[in-house]
């Protein structure tokens, strides 16, 4: 199977959005969780956020064009420069799934999907109750990306919230944390280690032979 661009153009809107959406291989489920002047709260299905240094502690996230962004997660953001990204474990990926429903602004997904807001004294976005790992953040800045109306939102790490037991060896283990994946648009696997290494250095690299491609 070969696509050009002129096929990927050409083909069904839906079919497109799952092969692109596909092909960058499994991406963190996140929901996003947030609130507007009025305190409404909202929480919205992501999985395009992205890790973007360690010092300052940053992360990133694409929004939606936002003439599609029924969630108004970048509208929240954008008045009230908070937000929580949290994780998606397997017992409740339908429910997470869900929130991506287009809902009346007044009607908060946390309510409407079976979500518990949690709160931290002096940060006033919505964390998920149910998420075993959850991130408060404060905006430092949003991007427009011209070429198809998307904004990349950065944020500050203001808040990390973990089990005492995440951290194996120096790593953080996100099988045991059950952490799931997301591929496509409605595809959401649990993630397996498969294995460890330490961190490279070009003097200890091994003598590697050719991979074999079993046939």
């Amino acid at each position: 199977m070969h696509y050009t661009y002129q096929d990927i153009m050409e083909l069904d809107r839906i079919d497109r959005l799952k092969i692109i959406n596909s092909i960058t291989g499994i991406k963190p489920a996140n929901l996003i969780g947030t609130l507007d002047k009025d305190k409404t709260t909202n929480l919205a299905v992501f999985s395009s956020v992205i890790h973007l240094g360690s010092k300052p502690p940053l992360l990133g996230f694409i929004a939606r064009p936002r003439s599609v962004d029924s969630g108004h997660t970048l509208r929240n953001i954008e008045e009230m420069r908070v937000y929580t990204i949290n994780h998606i474990h397997p017992y409740f990926t339908k429910e997470a799934h869900y929130t991506s429903a287009k809902f009346n602004p007044s009607i908060s997904e946390f309510d409407r999907c079976g979500f518990s807001e949690e709160y931290i004294e002096a940060f006033e976005a919505p964390f998920v109750k149910e998420s075993v790992v959850k991130i408060g953040l404060r905006l430092k800045e949003l991007i427009p990306i011209p070429l198809n109306g998307t904004t990349l939102v950065i944020g500050e790490i203001a808040h990390l919230v973990m089990p005492d037991t995440a951290m194996e060896y120096g790593d953080m283990d996100l099988e045991q944390l059950r952490s799931t994946g997301i591929s496509g648009l409605n595809s959401y696997y649990e993630l397996k280690k498969i294995a460890q290494y330490p961190y490279v250095r070009a003097e200890e690299v091994p003598d590697f032979d050719k991979i074999k491609i079993s046939e």
